[in-house]
C-alpha cells in the first residue's frame, strides 16, 4: 500500500481518513492541528493519541518533511534565501522577506518549471515535478521555526507555475488558511501566474480571496511571444478576457507583473500601449527592475527608462509601482539559487 502524505490534506480529508479506519472524528482534527498548528515532525510527538493510534498512523502515513539544505541571508537588506532538500533529494528555494507591515515567505509550488519564459531561471531545467500542497506548507513552517519570526504574507512566486499544480494549490490554500493550521488568511496570499487561461477561469470560479498576480511582461502578442513560450498558446486579448473574468468573479484587484528588459518591452510606445490594453480593469501594476540571469542576454533597464515608463502609466490612470529589489547578493531571484547549487553539485 502506497503511504499517503497526511501533511497534505485539508482538514476534512483527515477527519474522514480517521474515521474510514475506525478512529472518532475528533481525532483526525487533532492529528490536523499536531502537524499544521503544533508542526510536529513525527507522529511519536502526538502525545495525546493512544500508542496504537500513532503506531497505525505510522505504519500507513508519512509525513513528507523537508530540511534545510544551504542558506543565505543578505548583507544588504536581510533577505534569506533558503535550499530546501526533499524526502526525494529534490532541492527547491523559498525566500524570506521582511517589510515593515510583516514578514512575507515566497515559496515555490513545484521542482523546475516547464512555461519556458526566457528571463527565470526556474525554467532552464525543464519541470521535475509537481510539490504537494504539505511540501509547499512546509516551507512556511520551517522558515518560521529556522528565524523564529511569524509568516503574515504568503506569495506563491517561486518555482514553478502554480496554476500547472491547481490542486495541490487549493489544498494548500486551505490548509494554510485554516485556524488551526496558520490561519493566513486568503486576502494575504498572493498567487502569481504566466496567463494558463483555462486555470484562470477554474480559479475564478473557487471564488477565493487571494490576490491574482499575472505575469505580462508586454503589451500585446508580439513582444509577450518573444520572451514567454504560452504567449503563443493563449492572446494577451484572451488572458485579459480571463482576467476580467477573475475581477467580476472576485471583486479582488488583479497585479498585473511587468519585468522590464532592455530595449525589448521598455520602449515608451509599449507603456502607452500598456494602459490603453488595461484602461477599465480593476488592476494595479507592478515593474520589476529584472534580474540579470547569466544563461540569457538580457539586461536590465536603466533607472531613468523605468522612472519614465510608470509615469507614463499613471499618467493615464493606472496606479503602478516599481518593485523593490531583494537579496541581490544572494541570487534570490527565481530559480537562481538552486541553479548554481545543481551546478556545483
Amino acid at each position: 500500500m502506497q503511504e499517503i502524505d497526511i501533511a497534505s490534506l485539508t482538514i476534512e480529508e483527515v477527519k474522514n481518513l480517521i474515521v474510514e479506519i475506525g478512529e472518532k472524528e475528533f481525532r483526525g482534527e487533532q492529528i490536523f492541528h499536531w502537524i499544521h498548528g503544533k508542526r510536529i515532525e513525527s507522529f511519536d510527538e502526538m502525545t495525546n493519541l493512544s500508542k496504537r493510534l500513532r503506531e497505525k498512523l505510522k505504519n500507513n502515513y508519512e509525513l513528507n518533511l523537508l530540511s534545510i539544505e544551504e542558506k543565505y541571508v543578505s548583507k544588504i537588506d536581510n533577505t534569506t534565501k533558503y535550499l530546501f532538500s526533499l524526502k526525494d533529494n529534490n532541492i527547491i528555494e523559498s525566500v524570506l522577506m521582511r517589510y515593515n507591515y510583516g514578514n512575507t515567505a515566497c515559496i515555490s509550488s513545484q521542482v523546475g518549471c516547464r512555461m519556458g519564459c526566457a528571463f527565470c531561471a526556474s525554467t532552464l531545467g525543464g519541470l521535475i515535478r509537481n510539490l504537494t500542497a504539505g511540501e509547499m506548507a512546509g516551507q512556511i513552517y520551517k522558515i518560521e521555526k529556522d528565524s523564529n519570526i511569524k509568516i503574515s504574507n504568503i506569495v506563491i512566486m517561486g518555482s514553478g507555475e502554480p496554476l500547472d499544480n491547481l490542486e495541490s494549490i487549493l489544498s494548500f490554500i486551505k490548509i494554510i488558511n485554516h485556524p488551526k493550521a496558520a490561519n493566513i488568511g486568503q486576502r494575504h496570499i498572493t498567487l502569481s501566474t504566466c496567463g494558463l487561461v483555462d486555470k484562470i477561469y477554474t480559479l475564478a470560479n473557487k471564488n477565493l480571496q487571494i490576490t491574482l498576480a499575472i505575469s505580462l511582461h508586454g503589451p500585446n502578442d508580439k513582444v509577450r511571444q518573444e520572451i514567454m513560450p504560452i504567449a503563443k498558446k493563449y492572446s494577451i486579448d484572451e488572458l485579459l478576457k480571463a482576467c476580467s473574468y477573475y475581477i467580476m468573479k472576485t471583486h479582488r484587484r488583479i497585479t498585473f507583473e511587468y519585468a522590464l528588459i532592455n530595449q525589448l518591452n521598455d520602449q515608451e510606445e509599449y507603456a502607452f500601449e500598456l494602459a490603453d490594453k488595461l484602461k477599465g480593469l480593476l488592476c494595479h501594476v507592478n515593474l520589476i527592475p529584472m534580474n540579470p540571469v547569466k544563461e540569457t542576454n538580457f539586461k536590465e533597464s536603466n533607472k531613468d527608462t523605468i522612472k519614465k515608463f510608470k509615469e507614463i502609466l499613471e499618467s493615464k490612470g493606472i496606479q503602478t509601482t516599481v518593485r523593490r529589489r531583494l537579496g541581490s547578493d544572494i541570487d534570490a531571484a527565481c530559480g537562481q539559487l538552486r541553479r548554481r547549487y545543481l551546478e556545483m553539485k
